[in-house]
């Protein structure tokens, strides 16, 4: 059982170190305003893996634990959301996606946009009925 404590405790650090190098300011960036008033905010895709393993092995009388671990992070620019007037665009940098996932990614500001103006179209109905 202590063979499963060490390779967890093997684990738990990889995944810390991890945590260290990607946070939200790595996918999503620091916005940068420019004096015509337009935010420009990075956003990258990041992607990582890691493994590891053990056992215990007898030695002069003793269990000594041998184990290791490995991890790898992919962290790849994809676009900009650009913030202008109220308005939001996403100017891809990159192929368009090819999975469902990354497509609902891609497109959300608009279709953020597109909720927004229909909520706003329902208010001024509900207005000019009253």
């Amino acid at each position: 059982m202590e063979n499963s404590s060490n390779i967890g405790n093997l684990m738990d650090s990889t995944m810390s170190k991890i945590r260290e190098m990607v946070d939200v300011d790595t996918i999503i960036g620091t916005p940068i305003n420019t004096p015509d008033g337009i935010m420009i905010i990075p956003v990258s895709k990041v992607s990582y893996a890691f493994g590891g393993g053990g056992g215990d092995y007898p030695s002069n009388n003793k269990t000594a634990f041998g184990g290791g671990s490995g991890a790898g992070v992919k962290i790849e620019p994809i676009g900009f959301l650009v913030v202008k007037d109220g308005n939001v665009r996403m100017i891809n940098i990159t192929p368009p996606a090819a999975n469902t996932v990354d497509r609902v990614i891609e497109k959300a500001p608009e279709l953020v946009e597109l909720v927004e103006g229909l909520m706003d179209k329902r208010k001024q109905g509900q207005t000019e009925e009253a």
